[in-house]
């Protein structure tokens, strides 16, 4: 990274490149933003794929959510939560590939 592009960095920006990667960095939460890669689900349907409490999934959707990395959409009483950056995905993505990378 050039030094002029480091010195740019606000506090803002720097909290919020944080806050990314301490949502990036819980096993919970990369199943979620995964799932959602992949679909709109609604909460009940999120704990059941994943095997998870209704009230987890809860707790991270709006950890997410807070973050805007995830968002919502009401159908009747039924939340619908969708993926809200495709930046965010392609960078698990690439973790990913690193992951399996040999």
């Amino acid at each position: 990274m050039e030094k002029k592009q480091v010195e740019s960095l606000n506090e803002e920006t720097l909290f919020i490149v944080s806050q990314t990667f301490k949502a990036l960095s819980d096993t919970t939460r990369i199943k979620i933003l995964h799932l959602l890669s992949q679909k709109e689900c609604s909460v009940n349907e999120i704990a059941e794929e994943l095997g998870l409490h209704q009230s987890t999934v809860s707790h991270q959707l709006s950890f997410l959510k807070n973050l805007r990395l995830v968002k919502f959409r009401r159908e009747g009483t039924t939340i619908f939560y969708s993926n809200d950056d495709q930046h965010i995905i392609d960078l698990l993505q690439q973790a990913v590939d690193h992951a399996c990378h040999e």
